[in-house]
């Protein structure tokens, strides 16, 4: 018999009026007997890939000369500076899968995006085909448990069909992730969709409740309000400081939510439904990775992927908040230009720099005796180095996070040149508990213990 601290199960909502919303791990749910080394030991273990199209360049400005511990921070990598001892940085890795080949006309988008998770090169010509992607592989299990198997996002508008360059199919830019060969799982671009999916999609939410919620722009959190109380009072001071500052959490992004959907709707009146998209980037971020905070917190999925923008032509973003008013992909092609240069840094450097909040929301969400960013492990980068002649060799490639205890961060680990990516994919699904000799393109597992 297991002995708890207060009877309230792992998977505990909070219902009311057609509203469920889930729970964060309170320390009434951990076994009363159980200790710092037994919730360690469980630690919920969590994957994120956060996606860089179009490259990251100068990489002289990202690639530390020195190795190991001693690592000094470039100048993409000084925002990330408080996470120092979270991070490994890859050197070396490669996606052979992606460069072009005898007889391609173009392509190199595609096969970029195409083969980041997969490491499989896509089809041309005909039918979708490239290869299951890897954080479906994680899904496969991770996803069991959860609520939402899994999450694909994106901050760039992926509806584009049709053939997009060198006769490969449009969807390849706008996919990340492969349930299997064949099947791409589409990226989801409204921050609407995705909280109806994480608060709206339980078995006891009614449909039509969570309509007229919207409609009179009542908060989810008004229809589970008693059933708050009546939790609150049952729990140590601890457990209702948890439960506080995650249900404000919830209500925070839903606000900002309704806040976009009428911005939207005021600025493209002939739409039926908004799209409710931020306006900038820097606000479109934060609404989608704390999305992605609460989602982990509460445990209602595991794994999730996100694009930063499309490949090539077909994103069309540009980053009027830092004064680059052109086309990402457009200065891409930068030919040595020093001023689509000094634009290209601008814009990676704005990335890392959005990409610290996020880290920062997880150091700062508890999970267990830990943090979030404790258990998590997250891939940030690209699958092009220099942009300008579409380079799929000496990939920038960060680690961040602790991996449930798996990794052990504050280093720079230099592979030989052409290393395949794949080979880091081999190592995270067997620290997952995932047996895999062999994925994609691989050649090996990378050892990330490596000085």
């Amino acid at each position: 018999m297991v002995v708890v601290k207060k009877a309230i199960p792992r998977r505990a909502l909070l219902r009311g009026m057609g509203a469920a919303v889930a729970l964060p791990l309170l320390d009434s749910m951990i076994p009363a007997f159980a200790g710092p080394a037994d919730t360690m030991t469980k630690a919920t273990p969590r994957l994120s890939f956060v996606y860089a199209a179009n490259g990251i360049w100068p990489m002289d400005k990202w690639t530390p000369k020195t190795e190991g511990a001693a690592f000094e921070l470039t100048p993409f990598l000084e925002p990330l500076a408080p996470f120092r001892n979270q991070m490994l940085l890859l050197t070396g890795l490669a996606h052979a899968e992606a460069a072009a080949m005898e007889g391609d006309a173009g392509g190199d988008h595609s096969c970029a995006c195409a083969s980041y998770l997969t490491g499989v090169r896509p089809k041309r010509r005909g039918d979708l085909g490239s290869g299951v992607s890897v954080d479906q592989l994680v899904t496969r299990e991770l996803g069991k448990e959860t609520q939402v198997p899994s999450l694909e996002l994106t901050l760039a508008n992926t509806e584009v069909v049709g053939i997009c360059e060198g006769e490969y199919s449009c969807t390849y830019t706008g996919a990340l992730s492969w349930r299997n060969s064949t099947t791409p799982l589409p990226l989801e671009y409204s921050p609407r969709a995705v909280f109806e999916r994480l608060f709206g999609d339980s078995d006891t939410t009614d449909k039509s409740a969570r309509l007229t919620r919207i409609k009179q722009k009542r908060s989810l959190l008004d229809f589970v309000r008693e059933d708050t109380a009546d939790l609150v009072k049952g729990v140590g001071a601890q457990d209702r400081n948890k439960i506080t500052q995650y249900l404000d959490a919830v209500r925070d992004i839903e606000r900002r939510i309704q806040i976009a959907e009428d911005q939207s709707n005021r600025e493209v009146p002939t739409l039926d439904k908004p799209v409710g998209v931020p306006g900038t980037f820097d606000e479109f971020f934060k609404l989608m990775t704390d999305l992605q905070v609460v989602a982990f917190q509460a445990d209602l999925t595991r794994v999730i992927s996100m694009m930063l923008d499309r490949e090539g032509p077909w994103g069309g973003r540009a980053y009027p908040e830092i004064g680059v008013d052109d086309l990402h992909h457009t200065i891409s092609h930068h030919q040595n230009d020093p001023d689509k240069v000094s634009k290209l840094f601008q814009i990676s450097l704005f990335h890392t720099k959005m990409f610290s909040y996020f880290l920062e929301k997880l150091r700062s969400t508890p999970d267990g005796d830990g943090n979030l960013l404790d258990r998590i492990t997250i891939v940030y980068g690209a699958s092009l180095s220099n942009p300008n002649g579409h380079s799929h060799v000496g990939l920038p490639v960060l680690l961040v996070g602790g991996g449930a205890g798996q990794l052990m961060g504050g280093r720079h680990i230099r592979y030989p040149e052409r290393t395949p990516m794949s080979n880091l994919y081999v190592t995270l699904l067997n620290q997952l508990s995932i047996p895999t000799e062999k994925f994609g393109g691989s050649t090996g597992a990378l050892d990330l213990q490596k000085a």
